[in-house]
């Protein structure tokens, strides 16, 4: 698989709690320089980034993030407030007590709830794989499918790990078929995110990709 097919799966990520607009929009220049997938960045500069890209790039952003434990009100309240400014996907965390507690409905009818605030935009389901046993991880995959959302997600990338092979080879073998697979955090090279790709992988969530390119590029004088 070439670097540009790779590129076209990745969505640029910068959520840094420190992040500047000018760092915001190098990530959303350099996304649409490599034809990235989507910028994913923190929910208070969508507007800002929508009018910025001008309809060249798909704005993502994330709900309930880090940590998922907001209320559903409050993710619901998020996401239709994300979409009004322009995002055209959203990535939500999943309250991972609730999972543990075994509190399926619940779940699966928060996201439900934030599929709707969508309004056809895509919605990425953040498990925390890296927190989850694997009967969890399971469990999940039946409950993204049941509540109609289009992707699960690995990782928010600021928990105690990132995505794992096994993890998205489980997600895949276990997820129904109108769902899709999300690997994120700590996909450092090429080759990592080639095999995330061959393991079942529609996405990726990363920014390490586009920093190899630009140093090709500066390497190579382009």
């Amino acid at each position: 698989m070439n670097q540009e097919k790779i590129l076209n799966m990745v969505d640029h990520t910068l959520l840094g709690v420190a992040s500047t607009w000018e760092e915001i929009k190098q990530i959303l220049d350099d996304a649409m320089k490599y034809k990235t997938a989507s910028a994913c960045i923190p929910a208070a500069y969508v507007k800002e980034a929508a009018e910025y890209v001008n309809g060249k790039l798909a704005i993502c952003t994330v709900i309930g993030f880090p940590n998922g434990y907001n209320t559903t009100a409050v993710k619901v309240f998020e996401t239709k407030d994300a979409i009004q400014n322009g995002a055209e996907e959203i990535d939500m965390v999943i309250n991972v007590g609730a999972l543990k507690n075994k509190r399926y409905q619940e779940i699966e009818e928060e996201i439900r709830q934030i599929h709707k605030a969508c309004d056809g935009k895509i919605l990425k389901v953040i498990i925390e794989t890296c927190l989850l046993t694997e009967e969890e991880k399971i469990k999940m995959c039946e409950i993204v499918t049941k509540a109609g959302a289009e992707y699960i997600k690995t990782s928010t990338g600021f928990s105690t790990a990132g995505a794992t092979f096994e993890d998205v080879a489980l997600m895949k073998k276990h997820i129904g078929a109108n769902v899709k697979v999300k690997a994120a955090g700590g996909i450092s090279s090429f080759d990592d995110a080639e095999k995330f790709v061959s393991l079942g992988a529609d996405r990726l969530g990363t920014s390490r990709l586009i920093k190899i390119m630009k140093n090709i590029d500066t390497n190579t004088g382009y």
